[in-house]
């Protein structure tokens, strides 16, 4: 059984910086391309970044600069380091996996995708 856990989300200052984590079970995730997605209050859910079995990594705009997507296979965890929050960053945010990124990244609503995390809430403060 495929299983993706988020734990830690969590509150914090615009300019803070908070670490996501989802955990993978099920499956051998280091073949698949990983992401992080996210759905703003009143917002299509999108995807924000992805990271591949090769290490390759893609960023919105919106984020690039200040997130970071990367793995640990020994530990079968994939994170998102977040930084120079901002409000308009508040969302719940999805690890999500499938055999191709451009699912992850280009993600539109009804998509079906390999694996979901069940999302982790963020709030950022001004």
């Amino acid at each position: 059984q495929v299983q993706l856990a988020e734990p830690g989300g969590g509150s914090v200052q615009a300019g803070g910086s908070l670490r996501l984590s989802c955990s993978v079970s099920g499956f051998t995730y280091s073949t698949f391309c990983m992401g992080w997605l996210r759905q703003a209050p009143g917002k299509e859910r999108e995807g924000i970044a992805t990271l591949d079995s090769d290490g390759i990594t893609t960023y919105a705009d919106s984020v690039k600069g200040r997130f970071s997507i990367s793995k640990d296979n020994a530990k079968n965890t994939l994170y998102l380091q977040m930084s120079s929050l901002k409000p308009e960053d508040t969302a719940m945010y999805y690890c999500a996996a499938d055999a191709r990124c451009a699912k992850l990244r280009w993600y539109t609503p009804g998509l079906a995708l390999d694996a979901w995390g069940q999302g982790t809430l963020v709030t950022v403060s001004s």
